[in-house]
């Protein structure tokens, strides 16, 4: 009798969802609907909102997942990582998840543009392009910009929010998709000082990897003042106080963990800096909706 344990539904439910890696395509749903919160004059309904967030979902997702296809490699090098399916087995890494990813992307960037319109569907794309293509084959096995021009990627979701509002978007969306352009690097960099050990054993070149915790924490602080400083801009563009707390009581909270980790780093302070940036970033887009819905 065989004693090996097969997975049941449920388990191998959580595989598949976990390797389209949701959770972050939730946030990256979010920040899309904030980018259309804050834009004026739109002309589409509850149900194009529906669809255009389900389509920046979905198009997030299947970039998660492509991800995970390729690196399934250096995946299993990482603690981090190495209980990721690909890497440990548990699905198999064949050909055909590809065309799933490309079925996915495709439904996604076509819906959003039949509910919404052509240039909120190219951002929905370019979001999912610049994580898949850009980051993830391109630059994250080459150099430490990987995830400055990664960055991009929440941006564009901002923007696909705000294009399906109105394609002549104004200075405030275009100040928020600069701000998660800010928000990636010291956000990204604060998990990488804490995992180094990983990034090194599977030679990606994270910022800490090149130049060491000490330098990699100090430029995380200064990235994250200039985070903060860039994130009260909007308040001069037409955003109200609301957002203004939001931004000021995240971003404040934010750059004392920072400066904590740039005068101690270890793996605590940088985990401290990292879960802050996730605050920040919570509080500042849910300001941004509420703040526009009430003025």
């Amino acid at each position: 009798m065989d004693t090996m344990a097969q997975p049941t539904a449920m388990q191998l439910t959580r595989k598949v969802l976990g390797l389209f890696k949701l959770r972050i395509g939730f946030v990256i749903m979010i920040t899309a609907l904030a980018g259309f919160a804050v834009t004026p004059g739109s002309a589409i309904g509850g149900m194009e909102l529906t669809v255009l967030a389900l389509a920046v979902l979905i198009s997030s997702a299947s970039a998660g997942a492509f991800n995970q296809y390729v690196e399934y490699d250096i995946d299993r090098l990482m603690v981090r990582t190495r209980g990721r399916a690909f890497a440990t087995g548990a699905l198999p890494h064949s050909p055909a998840w590809l065309a799933l990813i490309g079925f996915l992307l495709a439904v996604s960037v076509a819906a959003a543009w039949l509910a919404t319109n052509p240039l909120a569907a190219l951002y929905v794309f370019l979001g999912a392009f610049f994580y898949a293509v850009i980051y993830t084959v391109w630059l994250k096995r080459r150099t430490w910009l990987n995830i400055v021009v990664g960055g991009l990627a929440g941006s564009f979701s901002v923007l696909a929010g705000a294009a399906a509002a109105n394609p002549a978007m104004g200075p405030l969306p275009l100040l928020l998709a600069l701000v998660l352009f800010l928000w990636t690097p010291p956000h990204f960099w604060s998990l990488a000082i804490a995992n180094k050990a990983d990034y090194a054993a599977a030679g990606v070149p994270m910022l800490p990897v090149v130049v060491g915790d000490a330098r990699a924490a100090k430029i995380v602080f200064a990235s994250t003042l200039a985070l903060v400083v860039v994130s009260l801009l909007p308040f001069f563009f037409g955003a109200g106080p609301i957002y203004l707390a939001g931004a000021l009581t995240g971003g404040i909270f934010f750059l004392f963990k920072a400066w904590q980790l740039a005068a101690s780093p270890s793996r605590k302070t940088a985990m401290g800096s990292f879960f802050a940036s996730l605050l920040q970033l919570t509080l500042l887009l849910m300001a941004a909706m509420v703040d526009a819905l009430v003025f």
